[in-house]
């Protein structure tokens, strides 16, 4: 067989145009087919018709026609279904997905960014940024996008004026700082009458960047999968005739030659690359995006959902992993709900067992819930009934990307980015011992319990918690307190201040704190602790012991006192997810006690404390 080579003179750009509704999306595509001439004449006279129907001018040309295909959207003046559409300049080829920008088609943009190398952002230049431009920001930044290009459009209808450009320009590289972007290239033009989309504009002279088409000609994506492990999913057993046998597939990671070592996950079994078929012809390598069958040097047990891989680095397998979830379907999600996971080229049930936090696409802050409604993207760990070969999403796209299928209806449901694996520890029981914890708290002659402080930064939690203890003390009980920053002194020292990192700081807590109970202590324990949801996890975790006292002191006297300084730090923009500022603070609505420290000095507050938890039994006399 004769060896092939494949044109690979111009390379192939994948991306994706997305942003709110009327943005002009798909008018920018159109103007690129216009204007690169690749547009057949009878598609020409049927979108010049069309136009003068729908816009009733004789010399009108709606460009977007040549993308949104459905009558629907051509009805309603928006894009519902993901458009593809493939063209070529000199320099390179293309593939563009044009999404739709309305909230309720969120699931189509996820889809078109998928597979995309780069996002055009599109904004109207007399709206500015939107939630939805957040929105479809963080699906892009979660989905692998590491190249944006934001397209301030409608420039014609803000007068050209460059500082209407440079302050939406300014305000998304703010907000997109907490992405993970590795270049941001902003364009000011006017896809419907084509500045600065092939040719630079006589009406944007400030403007000396690249016009849209040569960036796009010229940018640089790189594809560090290609150099990565070698990873090929089987999707079928190749068996024409009893002579031959191989196993066929797309190559989603690195590459293989004749003569490799290749493992077979999930089960292990390693093979050598004995032959590489592609069409007619055998090859000696295969690489990333190439569709071949391989064919081993000895029997072995492979099947569709197998993943044949690199040996010296070989996929995942665990069966629970922790991932970005895009909860897509109008019915919320909690715990506990099954579904049909598909990873790969294997289908497989499963159950997401935990949902951890959701994002707020306006700030990329992580908010504590057990819960995702609809357009929501979360952090959720997901249960698989068995083993599946995969990687980190951020390794492999195609090997951590998974959608989340209806066991009844086959309605894909979510989409999801694995994030790390979930090691589970087997065989593990909680042993009973002969002194419990009541024999622990009688001889202490006290009951157990936990006061958790909830309250602002500065609200006085560690104050009161200190008088707490020397009141508690002074009768002989035995205390502990749990503070949060001397827990993060080695407890938690490898924790930063993320909503993730503050989630798992409560969970170590809480932990702590229900050992010590069970040896029959009382814990005072002052977090901050804003979420609710966070909070009744705490409870969760330690059951009746748990107290919830609020510290109740208002935001304007916390930033009057502001003892580490936190406050004025965060409104000089320094410290990011501040709670009071520019994160949230949930009051606790049914507090065991509610201390108003306006109201009260902080010996009397511990007091009021000190007093319930005697009218409530817990401190019993010797």
């Amino acid at each position: 067989m004769q060896q092939v080579t494949l044109d690979t003179k111009r390379s192939l750009l994948r991306f994706l145009t997305c942003g709110s509704v009327d943005d002009g999306k798909s008018t920018l595509i159109g103007r690129l087919l216009y204007d690169a001439q690749l547009i057949f004449e009878d598609q020409l006279r049927g979108i010049t018709i069309e136009s003068q129907r729908k816009l009733g001018d004789e010399a009108a040309l709606d460009l977007s026609l040549l993308v949104d295909g459905l009558q629907a959207e051509r009805e309603q003046g928006i894009t519902i279904d993901v458009a593809y559409r493939f063209f070529s300049t000199a320099k390179r080829r293309f593939i563009v997905a044009d999404t739709p920008g309305h909230e309720q088609y969120t699931r189509n943009m996820a889809t078109g960014a998928s597979t995309a190398d780069l996002a055009v952002l599109l904004v109207d230049a007399r709206k500015g940024l939107l939630v939805q431009t957040h929105r479809h920001s963080c699906i892009a930044s979660l989905l692998g996008i590491r190249h944006v290009v934001l397209a301030v459009n409608k420039m014609d209808l803000v007068g050209y004026d460059e500082k209407v450009f440079r302050t939406i320009e300014a305000q998304y590289r703010e907000f997109a700082k907490q992405l993970n972007f590795t270049s941001i290239t902003a364009i000011p033009m006017s896809a419907l009458l084509g500045d600065n989309v092939f040719k630079h504009s006589n009406n944007m002279s400030w403007y000396q960047g690249l016009t849209f088409m040569t960036f796009l000609e010229d940018v640089d994506v790189g594809d560090t999968k290609i150099d990565g492990p070698f990873r090929m999913p089987v999707q079928w057993v190749n068996r024409p005739h009893q002579d031959f046998r191989g196993f066929s597939g797309t190559v989603v990671g690195g590459s293989v030659r004749v003569g490799d070592s290749v493992s077979i996950q999930p089960t292990g079994t390693t093979a050598v690359v004995q032959q590489i078929v592609q069409f007619d012809v055998s090859p000696d390598v295969a690489k990333k995006g190439d569709a071949v069958t391989i064919v081993l040097d000895r029997e072995v047990d492979v099947s569709r959902g197998n993943v044949i891989c690199s040996v010296a680095h070989p996929t995942s397998n665990v069966e629970r992993f922790e991932a970005h979830l895009l909860w897509m379907t109008e019915l919320p999600v909690q715990p506990g709900r099954q579904f049909l996971c598909k990873l790969g080229t294997v289908t497989v049930p499963a159950v997401i067992t935990r949902i951890t936090s959701k994002i707020d696409v306006n700030t990329f802050t992580q908010i504590p819930t057990d819960r995702l409604e609809m357009n929501e993207i979360g952090v959720v760990v997901v249960q698989l009934e068995t083993k599946v070969a995969h990687d980190i999403y951020d390794n492999n796209r195609d090997m951590g990307g998974f959608i989340l299928i209806d066991r009844t209806t086959n309605d894909t449901l979510a989409a999801g980015m694995i994030l790390r694996d979930v090691v589970q520890v087997q065989n593990i029981t909680w042993h009973h011992m002969d002194i419990d914890k009541s024999a622990r708290a009688n001889l202490k002659g006290q009951k157990p319990a936990v006061l958790w402080l909830t309250g602002l930064s500065g609200s006085g939690k560690s104050t009161i918690a200190n008088l707490i203890e020397r009141a508690l003390w002074s009768e002989g009980k035995h205390t502990y307190i749990l503070d949060g920053d001397n827990i993060r002194h080695g407890l938690s020292s490898d924790l930063g201040f993320k909503a993730e990192d503050r989630i798992e700081n409560i969970r170590r807590v809480s932990e702590v704190s229900r050992l010590m109970t069970d040896a029959g202590m009382l814990i005072i324990v002052s977090l901050i602790s804003p979420y609710q949801s966070e909070r009744e996890r705490a409870r969760r975790t330690i059951g009746d012991e748990f107290i919830e006292v609020y510290i109740d002191t208002p935001l304007e006297e916390c930033e009057r006192r502001d003892p580490k300084g936190l406050y004025k730090r965060a409104r000089a923009g320094e410290i990011r997810g501040m709670t009071g500022v520019d994160s949230p603070y949930e009051p606790p609505t049914l507090p065991e006690i509610h201390v108003k420290t306006m109201e009260n000095t902080p010996e009397k507050s511990a007091m009021l404390i000190v007093a319930w938890l005697r009218s409530n039994g817990f401190l019993q006399n010797h």
